[in-house]
């Protein structure tokens, strides 16, 4: 349906890096959530009062909350696809991010009043009545929250949408908290065991494990949160294709919201090359970048000094050193300058966020041992980043 509804009413359907088109699926799927959510809990509740099941209209609440969630995400993805202005020099996008963040509240709230409603069916129980005709909706709840799921999943992967990631994820528990709740409308009338209550109670705290959940994933990226690797490994692989550039680091990404990311990266080229040919290559491979990742880019340029013999024994003996302290330490930006004081050793170091060592005893650490092997030079760790890749 959602694949028919795509080609009908969003234009070049298929170019998911498009502002526009991201903002079309976001709101078509977001009004497909609202109608079957809506539809599930009106059935939900209407049959679960009928029967008396706390879990069946509890069910129906987590529905209610799920179509809520819908309306959220209509409204983030509308207001994230404002235009820059002079207040927002990089968009609205993280508006988007803040949509996350309140359906999760929602579904945090959903969560504890339907474990509250449980327990005190628990403490007050009611005699169950077995409808086949709710067995048979919520059979039929199950196969609507596997579509949700895999269009939410699926398009959300398209378009890297945290949002319709989280609501993949809260329709995937869905499938489980339904299936509880079957099993405790069957079960319930060959025993005097409150499983009806029991499957509430499951029921509220998944759903409460699906809000933390997606609360993690909302805030991570409003607080700013780095590259991964298998980002800064693929931004390596295009900035290297463009020669002379030899290496890079110091990659910095900045997250404004799908589609509107800006990186930061320093590239090492040959100090022996033509100015104009440098610059017009870390322009190449700033445009090369731009347009398959889908982001604003700079590149600082680190010209190297490729015809000292001694800088490359040297640039051995430090990274050996580094090695020895910790293997994912990162050396960059090694260079001999010629002061009135004598020729000094200046270098750069990036520490992995997981080696539990402080910055000043690091940057001690690495002084003493290459200062005591290349005593000829005095040695300068001129910063140590932590943050970088």
């Amino acid at each position: 349906m959602i694949k028919l509804l795509a080609k009908l009413f969003i234009k070049d359907s298929k170019n998911y890096k498009d502002n526009d088109v991201r903002q079309k699926y976001g709101m078509l799927c977001g009004f497909a959530g609202v109608i079957l959510n809506l539809l599930l809990c009106i059935l939900k509740f209407i049959f679960g009062t009928l029967a008396a099941s706390v879990a069946m209209v509890a069910d129906a609440f987590n529905n209610l909350s799920d179509a809520a969630s819908s309306v959220v995400q209509i409204l983030g993805f509308k207001l994230a696809s404002k235009e820059p202005d002079r207040e927002h020099p990089f968009g609205h996008g993280r508006i988007e991010y803040i949509a996350g963040l309140i359906i999760s509240f929602f579904i945090l709230y959903m969560g504890l009043e339907l474990v509250r409603r449980s327990i005190k069916s628990i403490i007050n129980p009611e005699e169950i009545h077995f409808s086949l005709v709710s067995l048979i909706i919520l059979l039929l709840a199950i196969v609507i929250k596997v579509y949700i799921y895999f269009y939410n999943h699926n398009i959300g992967k398209k378009i890297e949408s945290v949002a319709m990631e989280a609501t993949a994820k809260d329709s995937l528990s869905d499938v489980i908290v339904t299936s509880v709740v079957v099993l405790s409308i069957v079960a319930a009338p060959f025993t005097s065991f409150p499983v009806d209550s029991i499957g509430g109670i499951i029921v509220g705290l998944c759903v409460l494990k699906n809000g933390i959940e997606s609360l993690k994933d909302t805030i991570s990226p409003l607080l700013g949160q780095g590259a991964t690797q298998e980002f800064v490994n693929q931004l390596e692989e295009v900035a290297l294709s463009h020669k002379p550039i030899s290496e890079i680091h110091d990659v910095v990404l900045h997250d404004y919201g799908p589609g509107r990311r800006v990186v930061t990266l320093h590239a090492e080229v040959p100090g022996n090359v033509d100015i104009f040919q440098l610059h017009d290559a870390i322009d190449a491979a700033e445009d090369d970048i731009a347009h398959k990742f889908n982001c604003q880019i700079l590149i600082h340029m680190d010209p190297v000094d490729v015809e000292n013999e001694d800088l490359f024994k040297i640039k051995e003996i430090v990274n050996e050193e580094a090695s020895k302290i910790d293997t994912g330490i990162q050396v960059h930006d090694i260079r001999i300058v010629a002061t009135s004081s004598g020729r000094k050793l200046f270098f750069e170091l990036r520490k992995p966020a997981n080696l539990k060592i402080k910055n000043e005893d690091l940057k001690t650490k690495m002084y003493n041992a290459v200062q005591s092997k290349v005593p000829a030079y005095e040695c300068v760790v001129k910063e140590i980043n932590d943050a970088y890749l």
